[in-house]
């Protein structure tokens, strides 16, 4: 049995067997919601290249290029992808690409294995969850509908528009409202451990999302090949 696969399994007798506790490091945990809890990377990715090849622009080949480009903000992103902001205002392709993204509902994407039996587990302990997400508030809320995890978390924050400039300052304000502290973040990005600096809290990347583990690892903080592994870190 390789390393990766003992680990999964501790982490799923802990879910398994592990009883409510007062003894976790953290009060809050934060998710993060694409790429993290919700497996939509090659559905961003096929939407994305519909768009480019409508354009006669390259499209990516791999996930690895995907892993590459793909970075907040949006906006550079778009360009680094090969978008002519001086052809089409990226409000634009923001809206097109949108309507693609949610032509399908959740693109009959799934949560990642395993992402829906550690929040519960979370949960379980007394754990409060939320989700801060650089998606539309609107459609955020939407798409965790879609699952049977929406009651696990006692917020649900995403961004007012469609056109992801992140989420610090989202972030920042609910911490200062609810005078949260002992927090931890969950993300795939590289922008996710900005959000977490930007709050001062302690941060986890799990490597199977919109950022690969290369990219991750430069970060200097854990990054995770399996969601349940998140549980390692909390009590």
């Amino acid at each position: 049995m390789t390393a990766q696969a003992r680990a999964k399994t501790a982490a799923e007798s802990l879910i398994e067997a592990a009883p409510v506790t007062t003894g976790a490091k953290y009060s809050h945990i934060v998710w993060d919601w694409n790429g993290t809890l919700l497996d939509d990377v090659d559905w961003c990715m096929r939407q994305v290249n519909q768009m480019l090849a409508k354009r006669d622009l390259d499209v990516f080949r791999s996930l690895s290029d995907y892993h590459a480009v793909f970075n907040f903000p949006i906006r550079d992103y778009y360009q680094q992808a090969g978008f002519d902001f001086d052809k089409e205002p990226f409000e634009d392709l923001t809206i097109e690409y949108m309507d693609l993204y949610h032509a399908d509902d959740t693109g009959n994407c799934s949560l990642h294995p395993g992402a829906e039996r550690t929040l519960r587990q979370i949960n379980q302990w007394g754990i409060s969850q939320l989700i801060l997400s650089a998606s539309s508030q609107a459609n955020l809320q939407s798409q965790v509908s879609k699952f049977p995890i929406k009651p696990l978390f006692d917020d649900i924050l995403g961004i007012s528009n469609e056109f992801a400039s992140g989420k610090i300052d989202i972030g920042m304000s609910y911490f200062k409202s609810r005078q949260v502290d002992q927090a931890l973040m969950v993300g795939d990005t590289v922008h996710d451990f900005e959000v977490a600096s930007a709050l001062n809290i302690d941060c986890l990347l799990v490597a199977n999302g919109h950022h690969d583990e290369e990219r991750l690892q430069a970060c200097g903080v854990p990054v995770l090949s399996d969601i349940s592994q998140v549980l390692d870190f909390i009590i």
